[in-house]
C-alpha cells in the first residue's frame, strides 16, 4: 500500500508539472538541489577514495603473499646470480686497472713520447669518469639500472676495439676515454646497488672488491707476456673478450630492469624514495657534506691505489734496475689488495671499521717508506704487495660507511657520484706522477705517496661517523 501510494503521488506530481508549461522554482529549491548534488558529488568521491584504498590494500596484501610465498632459495639463488654479475663487472675494472702499468714503458716506446704525454692517457680516463659521474643519475633515473650497466660495458668494448689496433696516439687516448666513461658508469651501479642489500652487505662489499683484485692481479700476468711481444696491442683483444663475456651476463641476468625491479626479484623491497625531479635529487645530494668527503677520500685513496699499479713497474726499471718481469710486481700488487679484502674482514669486524683504517694507512705509509729507502728489489716487490694487503680493505669499508650515514633514498645516486670522483682520482694522480717523473724522474714516485697516504690519514678523522638529518 505504501508503495502504491507513493507511485500515485509521484505520477500526480508529473502530470502537474506537465501542465505547467513554466513551473515557478523558488531560490530554496535551487538550494536545496545544489546541496543534494554537492552531498552526491562528496559521496561519490568518498566511495571512489575507499575504492582505490581497497585496490590498493588488496594490490599490496597480494604483492606481500606473493614474496611469502616464493621459496627463500630460490630468492638467495637469485641474489647469488645478480651478485655474481656485479662482480664479474668489477673482475673488469680491475682488470682494466691492472693493464696500464706492465703496457706503459712499452707505449712510450712506440709513441716516442715522453712521461707528461704518455700520462695523457689518465688524463682522457678522467674525462671519461668525471663525464659519467655528473650524468649517472640522469640516466639511471631516466633508462633505469639495468640499460646503464649494460651501455657502461658496451662503452668498454668500443673503447677496446680503438685500442688493440695501436692507432695513432690521440685515437688511442680517446678509446680510454670512452674506456673510463663505461667503466664509471658500471663501478657505480654495482656498488650503488651492493649498498642498498639488507643482508651481509659488509661482507658481499668486501668480496666484490676483492674480485676487483682479482681482475688486477690477471691483467698484468697476461700484459707483461704482450709487452715484450710485436703486435702488443693484441692484449686489448683479450680485453674485449673478457668485455663482451660481461656485456652477456648483464644483459641476461639485468634483463634491462631498474634496480626496484630487480630488488623486488631477490625478494627485496626497494628503499624509501621521494618525489622530486632530477633537479632536487641533484641539489639533495650535493648538499650533503658528508658526501664530498667521502668523494675527495675515494678521490685521494684510488688514485694511490691505481698510481703504485700503474707506475710501480717503470720505479723498478728506472730506479731498481729491474728486468723484463718487473710487469710482475703490478700483479703482485693487486694480488695483496684481493687477499686484503678477503682475509682482513675479520680484523675489519673486530676493530671496528671506523677506527680499522687508520691502522691500515698508517701500515701502507710505513711499507712505503720500506719501497723508498731500502735499496732492494726483492724487498720492495714484497713491501708492494703488502700495501695491496693493507690497502685493500679501505675501498669497500668506505662503500659500507656511506650505506650508513647517507640517506637511503639518495644511496645509489651518492655512491655513483663518489665512485665516479674516485675514478677521477685514478687518472688525476699517475697524470701527477707523470709530470712530477718527466722534470725530476721517476724517483719522486714514492714521495708523492706517503704524502697522499698521510693527506688520506687526515682526511678520514673528519668524516662523519654518524648520519645528520637531511633538510
Amino acid at each position: 500500500m505504501v508503495q502504491n501510494t507513493q507511485a500515485a503521488a509521484g505520477v500526480a506530481t508529473s502530470s502537474l508539472r506537465a501542465r505547467s508549461p513554466h513551473p515557478a522554482e523558488t531560490p530554496t529549491t535551487k538550494t536545496q538541489q545544489g546541496s543534494e548534488s554537492i552531498e552526491l558529488a562528496d559521496l561519490r568521491t568518498n566511495e571512489d577514495r575507499s575504492s582505490d584504498s581497497k585496490q590498493d590494500g588488496t594490490a599490496t596484501s597480494q604483492a606481500a603473499g606473493s614474496l611469502s610465498e616464493v621459496d627463500p632459495r630460490i630468492l638467495r639463488r637469485k641474489a647469488n646470480i645478480h651478485f655474481a654479475a656485479m662482480c664479474w663487472s668489477m673482475f673488469l675494472a680491475g682488470w682494466n686497472d691492472g693493464t696500464t702499468g706492465p703496457l706503459l714503458p712499452r707505449i712510450q716506446e712506440v709513441y716516442h713520447v715522453n712521461f707528461t704525454i704518455v700520462s695523457l692517457i689518465f688524463v682522457f680516463a678522467c674525462l671519461g669518469f668525471i663525464t659519467a659521474a655528473a650524468a649517472n643519475v640522469a640516466l639511471t633515473d631516466r633508462y633505469g639500472f639495468g640499460w646503464v650497466m649494460v651501455i657502461g660495458s658496451i662503452a668498454q668494448m668500443v673503447g677496446y676495439a680503438f685500442e688493440a689496433s695501436a692507432p695513432p696516439f690521440p685515437v688511442f687516448v680517446l678509446g680510454y676515454c670512452i674506456n673510463g666513461f663505461g667503466m664509471s658508469l658500471q663501478d657505480a651501479g654495482a656498488n650503488g646497488y651492493v649498498s642498498s642489500w639488507n643482508e651481509a652487505t659488509e661482507t658481499k662489499m668486501g668480496i666484490m672488491h676483492a674480485v676487483y683484485g682479482l681482475g688486477g692481479l690477471c691483467s698484468p700476468l697476461v700484459a707483461t707476456q704482450f709487452s715484450g711481444q710485436r703486435h702488443w696491442s693484441f692484449h686489448y683483444l683479450t680485453s674485449l673478450g673478457v668485455a663482451s663475456i660481461n656485456t652477456a651476463v648483464l644483459v641476461a641476468v639485468l634483463r634491462f630492469r631498474n634496480q626496484d625491479e630487480c630488488l623486488a626479484e631477490i625478494g627485496q623491497q626497494p628503499p624509501e624514495t621521494t618525489s622530486g625531479s632530477n633537479e632536487g635529487k641533484y641539489r639533495q645530494i650535493f648538499r650533503l657534506r658528508a658526501l664530498h668527503l667521502l668523494a675527495l677520500f675515494i678521490f685521494i685513496y684510488v688514485g694511490i691505489e691505481v698510481t703504485v699499479g700503474g707506475w710501480i713497474v717503470t720505479y723498478v726499471i728506472d730506479v731498481r734496475a729491474g728486468g723484463p718481469s718487473s710487469g710482475y710486481i703490478s700483479s703482485g700488487f693487486f694480488g695483496g689488495l684481493t687477499l686484503g679484502r678477503v682475509a682482513l674482514l675479520w680484523v675489519n669486524k673486530a676493530v671496528g671499521e671506523r677506527y680499522v683504517i687508520f691502522i691500515y694507512v698508517l701500515l701502507a705509509i710505513g711499507l712505503e717508506l720500506i719501497v723508498w729507502f731500502v735499496p732492494s728489489l726483492i724487498g720492495g716487490a714484497v713491501a708492494v704487495a703488502f700495501v695491496g694487503v693493507v690497502l685493500g680493505p679501505i675501498y669497500p669499508i668506505v662503500m659500507n660507511h656511506s650505506g650508513r650515514i647517507l640517506p637511503p633514498w639518495l644511496l645509489t645516486g651518492c655512491i655513483g657520484w663518489i665512485a665516479g670522483f674516485g675514478q677521477a682520482g685514478s687518472a688525476f694522480l699517475p697524470f701527477l706522477t707523470g709530470l712530477l717523473a718527466s722534470r725530476e724522474g721517476i724517483k719522486t714516485l714514492q714521495p708523492l705517496l706517503v704524502s697522499m697516504m698521510g693527506f688520506l690519514f687526515c682526511l678520514w678523522a673528519i668524516v662523519p661517523n654518524h648520519a645528520r638529518k637531511v633538510d
